[in-house]
C-alpha cells in the first residue's frame, strides 16, 4: 500500500500544472503562456533543422543537447548535428528562414511552442533560434523520477539591439579561457555585444607584428597572439556575439607611450649632456608601464604625424582582426595636462584656430575616423569625443554619472539630440560593487526626456562594464555574475518588468545554471576561503560574507595606489560580494518583526543575532591558526557586541544608555577593516 501510494504521488507530481510564476527565465521573455500538460523527456529525445541558416546553428544545438543531456543525465542518442533535415521526425524541430548576420538590427525573434508529444522553434535566423534553445533549457523542469518541459507558447524579441557588457582587459590581463567561458555566458543570457578593452595605461594586449615594441616594452609579456584573437572572433560568432575591440586614445597612453615615446607630448627640459631626441629636435619623454589605478597625464601628441602614421598602421593590422563593424577608441579622461605645457602644441592649436583642448581632441579623433572606414569600421568612443565638430557616423558611448559630478545619463540624452547613436553604460559599472537593483532599475530610455521617436531610436541599448583594477581571472566571474544577468534582462526584456524580488528569486537559479558553461563565481570563492582559513574549516569565515560587502564605488583602492596591478587579491574582500544574502534575510525579518512583533518573528531576528555571536567565536579560535584572519576579526567584534547588546534590548533587559546602545550599532558601519562593510547596518538601525 504504501509503495502503491509513492507511485500514485510521483503520477500525480509528473503531471502537475506549472505556474508562470514558477518560471525561472531570464531575461523574461516579451510573451509566455503556459497550458495544461507538459512534454517529457527521454533518451530518444531528437533535434531536427530546416530551413535556411548559418552553419552556426549546427554547433550551437550541440551545445544545447550536451547541456541539457548533462543536467537530465539521461544519455541522449543523438550526438552531434551536422546538417540540414538529418532527423524529420525528431521531437524538437527548428526552423530558420535565413542566416543571421552578427552585428546590431539584426531579427533576434523566435516563437516557441511546446506541446505533449512536440516542441517547435521559430525564428527568422539562427540567432534567434539560439536565444530560444536558451529559454528552452530555462524551461526545464523535474519531479522526483523524471524532466519534462511544462505545455507552452513563448514569442520574444529583444527590446533594445545593443546589450554589451565590456571587459577590460588591460589592466588585468584576462587568459582565453575567461574570454570564453564569458562570451558563453553572454550567449546564454541573450547579449549580443562583447567590449573588449585591450589598450589602457597598464598593458597592450594585441600581438604586433610591425609595432613589435608594443609587446616587447608595454605587455609585460601578457597578450593576445593574433591567432588566439582570431578564434577568439570565431567562438563568439558561433554564438552570436559581435566583438567590439578598444584601443584607448589619446589619453590613457602610458602603454603606448612607453612603446613609442616619440609620439608623446610629454616636453622634458634639458640639464647638459645628450639626450634621446626626435626629428624636429625636441628631446623625448620617458614612460612607463602603469601600475596603480586612476588617471594619468601621458597622452599622444596630435600635433605630430608620427602619431598617426603609427596609429593607421596599427589600424591596419588590428581591423582585420575584427571582421564587426565597429572600433572603439576610447577618448576618455584626457586632461591635457601635457597639452598645455608643450609649446609645439599650442602652437599647432591656433594654426588650426582649436580653442579648447576638447576641440583639439575632436580634431585628433577625426583624423582616426578615415582610418577606421578605409577597413569598414564606424568609430565609436566615450562620451568625451562629442563635440559640435564629430562626425554624425560616430557612436557616443556614455558613462559618467554623480562619481564624475554629472547628471546621470545626460550625455546620452544630448547625444541622441544632436543626431548621434549612443549607447548606455552609466548605471551599469559592475566593478563599483553596487547592488544588483540599483542596475536592474537603471533604464537606458530615460524618463522625462521627451525624446521624438527618431530620437528614441538612436538609444542603441546597455553596456555593462567591468573594469579591471581590483579584478584578477580568478575573481571576474563573482565581479561580472549573476549581477551581469540582471542587467541582460534590462536590455531585452519589456520595460515594465521591473519587480527586483521576482528578479532575485529567479536569478538563483540562473546563477547557478551559469556553472555549467564554466562560470566560477560560486566555486572561486571556497578557493579564496580556504587561503585565508589556512585550510582550516571555513564554515565561519562564509558566513561572515553573508554580511559583509566589499567596500563600494572607488573607496576600496584609496586614491588608486593601495592596490598596484600586481597586488595580492586573495583577501576576504575579494571573496565577498554586493547583495550579502544573509544581510537581506535579516533586513526582511527585521521589517516583519517591527510590523508585528509576534514570537515567531522576534524568533528570526534573534536567531541572526545568536548566529553572528557564535560566528565571532569561531572566527576567533580560527585566527588563532590564520594570519588573513585577523583583518576580519575587529569587524566581526563589532557584530557581536551589537548583537548581544538588541539581544537584551529585545528583551526589554539593556541596561545600556540610548547615547551608548547607538555608539554599538554606530561602531557597525565602520569602512576600517579588511576594505569590506557591514551590510546590516542600516536594518541594525531601524531596531533602535
Amino acid at each position: 500500500m504504501k509503495y502503491l501510494f509513492v507511485l500514485l504521488f510521483a503520477g500525480l507530481s509528473a503531471s502537475a500544472q506549472v505556474k508562470k510564476e514558477q518560471l525561472n527565465l531570464m531575461p523574461w521573455p516579451q510573451s509566455v503562456v503556459i497550458n495544461d500538460g507538459n512534454f517529457a523527456l527521454t533518451k530518444s529525445f531528437k533535434v531536427n533543422v530546416t530551413g535556411n541558416p548559418n552553419p552556426r546553428i549546427f554547433g550551437g544545438v550541440t551545445r544545447f543537447l550536451r547541456r541539457l543531456d548533462g543536467r537530465t543525465g539521461m544519455f541522449f542518442q543523438q550526438g552531434y548535428i551536422t546538417k540540414l533535415n538529418e532527423v524529420p521526425n525528431a521531437e524538437l524541430q527548428i526552423n530558420c528562414t535565413k542566416s543571421g548576420k552578427i552585428g546590431l538590427y539584426e531579427d533576434e525573434s523566435y516563437h516557441l511552442d511546446i506541446t505533449s508529444n512536440k516542441i517547435t522553434l521559430n525564428a527568422s535566423s539562427d540567432l534567434g533560434a539560439l536565444h530560444g534553445l536558451e529559454t528552452l533549457l530555462q524551461m526545464l523542469h523535474n519531479n522526483a523520477s523524471s524532466y519534462y518541459f511544462p505545455v507552452s507558447k513563448i514569442s520574444d524579441f529583444p527590446r533594445f539591439t545593443w546589450r554589451g557588457l565590456m571587459i577590460d582587459a588591460s589592466r588585468h590581463f584576462q587568459p582565453v579561457d575567461v574570454i570564453k567561458r564569458n562570451i558563453d555566458a553572454l550567449a546564454a543570457m541573450k547579449m549580443n555585444v562583447f567590449h573588449w578593452h585591450l589598450v589602457d595605461d597598464q598593458g597592450w594586449r594585441i600581438e604586433m607584428k610591425k609595432y613589435t615594441k608594443f609587446i616587447e616594452l608595454a605587455s609585460d609579456g601578457l597578450y593576445y597572439t593574433q591567432e588566439e584573437i582570431k578564434n577568439i572572433v570565431k567562438y563568439a560568432d558561433e554564438r552570436g556575439i559581435l566583438i567590439v575591440p578598444e584601443i584607448d586614445v589619446p589619453g590613457h597612453g602610458s602603454a603606448i607611450l612607453t612603446a613609442y615615446p616619440e609620439i608623446g607630448s610629454k616636453v622634458i627640459t634639458l640639464t647638459g649632456g645628450t639626450s634621446e631626441k626626435n626629428i624636429e629636435g625636441t628631446a623625448i619623454a620617458t614612460y612607463g608601464v602603469e601600475r596603480n589605478a586612476g588617471i594619468f597625464s601621458p597622452t599622444l601628441d596630435p600635433s605630430n604625424p608620427k602619431t598617426y602614421q603609427i596609429l593607421s598602421g596599427v589600424f591596419d593590422e588590428v581591423c582585420p582582426l575584427f571582421p564587426g563593424a565597429y572600433f572603439h577608441i576610447g577618448g576618455d579622461e584626457n586632461e591635457g595636462k601635457d597639452w598645455d605645457a608643450n609649446p609645439k602644441i599650442q602652437e599647432f592649436k591656433k594654426k588650426h584656430n582649436l580653442k579648447t583642448n576638447h576641440e583639439l581632441q575632436t580634431y585628433f579623433t577625426m583624423q582616426l575616423a578615415p582610418m577606421l572606414k578605409k577597413h569598414g569600421k564606424q568609430l565609436m568612443g566615450w562620451e568625451e569625443i562629442l563635440t559640435k565638430d564629430l562626425s554624425k557616423e560616430a557612436i557616443v558611448h556614455s558613462w559618467r554619472g554623480p562619481n564624475e559630478g554629472m547628471t546621470a545619463g545626460q550625455s546620452l540624452v544630448d547625444a541622441v539630440k544632436k543626431g548621434y547613436k549612443t549607447v548606455l553604460s552609466n548605471g551599469y559599472y559592475i566593478d563599483l560593487m553596487y547592488p544588483i537593483a540599483s542596475h536592474y532599475l537603471n533604464d537606458p530610455m530615460p524618463k522625462g526626456a521627451n525624446l521624438t521617436t527618431e530620437e528614441k531610436a538612436r538609444i542603441l541599448g546597455g553596456e555593462a562594464t567591468m573594469w579591471t583594477e581590483l579584478v584578477t581571472s580568478e575573481t571576474i566571474d563573482s565581479r561580472l555574475w549573476p549581477r551581469t544577468a540582471a542587467i541582460a534582462e534590462r536590455l531585452w526584456s519589456a520595460e515594465d518588468i521591473t519587480d527586483v524580488e521576482n528578479m532575485r528569486k529567479r536569478l538563483e537559479t540562473i546563477s547557478f545554471r551559469l556553472e555549467e558553461l564554466g562560470i566560477t563565481h560560486i566555486r572561486n570563492k571556497d578557493v579564496i576561503l580556504r587561503n585565508i582559513a589556512n585550510n582550516q574549516n571555513i564554515k565561519a569565515l562564509e558566513e561572515f560574507s553573508y554580511v559583509s560587502e566589499p567596500l563600494k564605488g572607488y573607496t576600496r583602492n584609496k586614491g588608486g595606489t593601495e592596490y598596484q596591478m600586481y597586488s595580492p587579491f586573495t583577501l576576504f574582500a575579494d571573496a565577498c560580494g554586493p547583495d550579502a544574502k544573509d544581510a537581506l534575510a535579516f533586513d526582511a525579518a527585521v521589517s516583519q518583526y517591527l510590523a508585528n512583533k509576534s514570537p515567531e518573528n522576534k524568533a528570526k531576528v534573534t536567531g541572526f543575532f545568536n548566529k553572528w555571536i557564535g560566528v565571532h567565536k569561531e572566527l576567533t579560535e580560527l585566527g588563532a591558526n590564520a594570519p588573513l584572519v585577523q583583518p576580519i576579526l575587529p569587524l566581526s567584534k563589532k557584530l557581536n557586541d551589537a548583537s548581544q547588546e538588541l539581544l537584551l534590548v529585545l528583551d526589554n533587559k539593556s541596561t545600556l544608555k540610548v547615547a551608548d546602545l547607538k555608539k554599538l550599532v554606530e561602531d557597525c558601519n565602520t569602512k576600517d577593516h579588511a576594505d569590506v562593510e557591514l551590510a546590516v547596518y542600516n536594518s541594525l538601525k531601524k531596531l533602535l
